[in-house]
């Protein structure tokens, strides 16, 4: 509760009543002259007289006051550089051009950047197809903790093998085969396993490193580039104006002119102006040198991409010579499998799990053509089989059968023959073909 003063003047009671006991002041009221009161007006106010009244101590007030400063300066810059960004993009301002190596640059940067952006998240995906486990990895990293261990698709198609080959019983054929396929299913996961981690390391981490540091410090500072070059346009703007408005100004005033005062109003307006001029071009010097300095810190980062093109073709090189390394493995597994297959299964599968280690085309002919007589032989008793055609294929002889890519036509072999070739009938036509250009069906 506050009484108000009497009209007399007098003294009166003032209390404020806070929550816990009310603390009753005196204040008096007295009338003031007409300079007091001037005096008081025309005083400047400081910040300490707003924290005093509102008990905030003084030097925290001083903080408050320079950061509402500095927030409107930077509210002033941003409207600034938002206007001259707005009128050059409706052609209404010039615009600071760089130079045609600087613009390569930056045009060199950019597709750098995309490329290697598209490079790592492909990557990711052919050694990690799992979106699910890709996002966990993730997780991980940001919060910096240990990857678990996570077993690959082969080992654990491995590992289901050799469960059921001990519920069908190891000494049944079936069991036994898939014991011999399960235990190459795990080898098979365990170098994809290795080969994971080499490319992630050799590979991934310097394409990851130079997203997410070096590229950023680019960003950043073509960022500031831009911002300078938007503060130096306006300043050329505003100094562009200073000068016409200065001459307009300063025009021949008409000494025949009644009232000789127009001509002290046209002489201070040109002085004004004048220094208005000499402002600006000082605002402009300070824009330009700050313009340069920033250009020339953005060029050496761009100029820095030659070094990061050179790191990562010596990553490249490691990473194909670990790919290379893991399926050199994952072929010799394969092979050691067919043979070990080939020589525990009866005469029936031989021919199945025949080792064909030739990956190129056929040569014309294959060995034994003079004594093996394609239209005399027959199909054996164990039967035939299905193949697909995977590529075209032009009969080098008459005892040779033409293919054509994706027909299916009957194949089986016959003892004496190359294991790189099969006789293949189709309507009533029969010649040999070779392995390579099959896919066997059944």
């Amino acid at each position: 509760m506050i009484n108000r003063p009497p009209k007399d003047g007098a003294g009166c009671a003032l209390y404020v009543a806070p929550l816990e006991a009310p603390v009753s002041l005196t204040v008096s009221w007295r009338r003031r002259s007409a300079p007091e009161v001037l005096e008081v007006l025309e005083a400047p106010e400081r910040p300490e007289q707003h924290a005093d009244a509102a008990g905030i101590q003084p030097g925290l007030a001083a903080r408050m006051d320079f950061s509402v400063k500095k927030l409107a300066s930077d509210a002033g810059v941003f409207f600034t550089r938002a206007v001259q960004f707005t009128e050059e993009k409706l052609g209404q301002a010039e615009k600071t051009e760089l130079d045609a190596h600087f613009e390569n640059l930056l045009a060199r940067a950019d597709t750098t950047k995309n490329w290697t952006e598209k490079i790592f998240r492909q990557t990711e995906v052919l050694l990690q197809p799992n979106p699910s486990a890709r996002i966990e990895e993730f997780l991980y990293e940001k919060l910096d903790r240990k990857i678990p261990s996570r077993a690959t698709n082969g080992e654990l198609l491995g590992q289901y093998m050799l469960e059921a080959a001990t519920d069908f019983g190891p000494g049944t054929p079936y069991g036994s085969t898939l014991i011999k396929v399960g235990e190459c299913q795990r080898r098979l996961g365990g170098a994809e396993r290795e080969f994971m981690q080499t490319a992630s390391v050799a590979f991934l981490g310097p394409l990851r490193n130079f997203l997410e540091g070096d590229w950023r410090t680019i960003s950043k500072e073509r960022r500031l580039l831009e911002n300078r070059r938007l503060d130096l346009d306006a300043c050329k703007t505003r100094l562009k104006k200073a000068k016409a408005a200065e001459a307009k100004a300063a025009a021949t005033p008409d000494f025949q002119e009644t009232r000789p005062r127009n001509y002290v109003l046209s002489a201070s307006a040109a002085a004004l102006w004048s220094e208005e001029v000499d402002k600006a071009e000082q605002e402009l010097r300070v824009a330009q040198t700050e313009f340069d300095r920033q250009g020339e810190v953005t060029r050496l980062l761009l100029e820095g991409i030659g070094s990061t093109h050179v790191n990562h073709l010596r990553c490249l090189h490691e990473f194909v010579e670990a790919q290379a390394v893991y399926y050199a493995q994952c072929h010799q597994y394969m092979e050691d499998l067919q043979k070990e297959l080939g020589s525990s299964n009866g005469d029936g599968f031989q021919n199945i799990f025949a080792v064909n280690t030739s990956f190129g085309s056929p040569s014309a002919g294959s060995p034994g053509a003079d004594a093996l007589r394609v239209e005399e032989v027959k199909p054996p008793p164990a039967g035939t089989r299905k193949a697909k055609v995977l590529y075209d294929y032009d009969a080098a002889d008459t005892s040779e059968l033409s293919l054509l890519a994706d027909e299916l036509i009957t194949v089986y072999t016959v003892p004496g023959m190359d294991p790189d070739w099969l006789v293949g009938e189709k309507g009533n036509q029969k010649g040999k073909v070779p392995v390579t250009y099959l896919e066997l069906l059944s």
